[in-house]
């Protein structure tokens, strides 16, 4: 008997349902095989586990697998599937962001001196990249902008995506190393969140600025953004805190916490997305809503991270990687201005928070470690350019440039560090003997070695 061909099984197959999950299915299993694959390689060579599974995205997509494969690229990434790895994208995206704002201390008291610095570092992360990007944005608007893009919106969110910083991976090395709680360490870390915060707060309002719908849209649109962020942080926080008092209590997180917290999420994402902003803002601002309870932060971690970033967000990288065609990259016309971009965005990171943090008293290896975490955009860019791709705001070439830029800057992230401060000289910083603290939530990422 001869066996029957799955794709005899589907042409005969009458439940487009059936049909819709046996499409789907191996186009995840084989997102998921190159993501282990390329995450456990990064690590072998050093390097974050995040930068594999970007780089597997890439490798999912026309750069190499479509160029050797085309047949087998168009059979496993068919037009059908799509649609459902952009859905699964876009809710682990959501979550993520939450995580991430659920993650952010902004109610553990620093001293004063340390928030001083970490303002420094914030505007020394933000201003010179916005400026060095805005600037390089300009001058390349007429070779790389959509003609339907003005050259203002276009330099702004060029900017924009180059003073991103990859929080979440800058924490995790902060934590494996035990230098959260050194004045390095918590300036770099309130620093970075500000960075980040300030970026999506931007991105929201350079997309109600790229709506089209004149003046009053915009307003419109920027005044619901305020009202949805004051209300979440005002009245939403505090009708949250009796749940994370409660977890802090009883030490349980239940079922009946996770459909509450899970059902904010996607009510924020849905509200955002329906006023124009886009579902991860909504995540990120329900996350700072969150009961900063050091039990209730560490439980909603160890629930949720593993499953975004072993499914969801290898996803995300899969279908951005979809969008990439680095080819056109790699062409003598586009060598100059990606190479202008990437200058400006890592001048502008790296050389802009050392020598602002030398300039707070920091040593020069301090600030020269602190410029090179900064410097890393890893997922946070890649959000950002997908936000700015779907809405229209830039081209392909000018997606790839700045997945091409991501990949880099991750890549040197935790090179330059170690550079600057070797083990040996990063020992004496850390504090002596540390004791296990019931106070001490996780970091805002996952539990496995760096990953965002």
């Amino acid at each position: 008997m001869q066996p029957t061909h799955p794709t005899a099984y589907l042409a005969a197959t009458t439940d487009k349902n059936l049909e819709l999950v046996l499409h789907v299915l191996p186009a995840i299993v084989v997102i998921l095989v190159a993501s282990a694959l390329c995450g456990r390689l990064a690590i072998l060579v050093k390097q974050p586990r995040v930068l594999g599974e970007m780089v597997a995205g890439v490798l999912l997509g026309p750069t190499l697998f479509g160029a050797l494969f085309p047949e087998a690229q168009k059979a496993i990434f068919t037009a059908d599937v799509k649609p459902i790895l952009y859905v699964l994208s876009t809710i682990g995206l959501t979550i993520f962001m939450f995580l991430v704002g659920a993650g952010l201390d902004h109610g553990g008291g620093t001293g004063g001196k340390d928030t001083k610095n970490a303002a420094v570092l914030a505007i020394s992360g933000i201003i010179p990249s916005l400026l060095l990007g805005a600037g390089a944005g300009y001058l390349l608007y007429d070779r790389l902008s959509r003609p339907d893009v003005t050259s203002f919106e276009f330099a702004l969110f060029m900017g924009g995506a180059l003073s991103i910083t990859a929080f979440p991976m800058l924490a995790r090395i902060l934590y494996e190393r035990r230098l959260e709680n050194t004045p390095l360490g918590r300036m770099t870390l309130l620093g970075a969140s500000i960075d980040d915060a300030a970026a999506w707060c931007f991105l929201a309002v350079l997309s109600a600025m790229h709506s089209g719908g004149g003046p009053m849209q915009v307003l419109r649109m920027i005044g619901f953004t305020a009202l949805f962020a004051l209300v979440m942080l005002t009245v939403v926080a505090r009708l949250l805190r009796p749940m994370g008092a409660k977890v802090e209590r009883t030490g349980h997180f239940g079922f009946d916490q996770m459909y509450i917290v899970v059902g904010v999420v996607l009510l924020a994402g849905l509200f955002t997305d329906y006023i124009g902003i886009y579902s991860v803002f909504g995540g990120f601002i329900a996350g700072l809503a969150m009961p900063r309870n050091p039990a209730f932060r560490a439980a909603l971690h160890n629930r949720m991270m593993d499953v975004v970033c072993v499914l969801l967000l290898p996803i995300f990288f899969a279908f951005s990687g979809l969008n990439t065609e680095l080819g056109g990259v790699t062409g003598w016309a586009m060598i100059g201005p990606f190479l202008l971009i990437l200058a400006a965005g890592f001048v502008g990171k790296y050389a802009g928070c050392a020598l602002a943090m030398r300039g707070v008293g920091f040593s020069w290896r301090e600030s020269w470690a602190v410029g090179g975490l900064m410097n890393a955009r890893g997922l946070m860019i890649l959000i950002f350019i997908n936000i700015g791709l779907a809405q229209g705001m830039i081209s392909k070439d000018v997606f790839s440039m700045l997945v091409l830029v991501a990949v880099i800057t991750t890549a040197g992230a935790v090179p330059l560090y170690r550079r600057a401060l070797p083990e040996r000289l990063e020992q004496r910083m850390s504090p002596p003997a540390p004791q296990p603290k019931a106070a001490s939530g996780p970091p805002p990422a996952e539990a496995e070695p760096v990953h965002a």
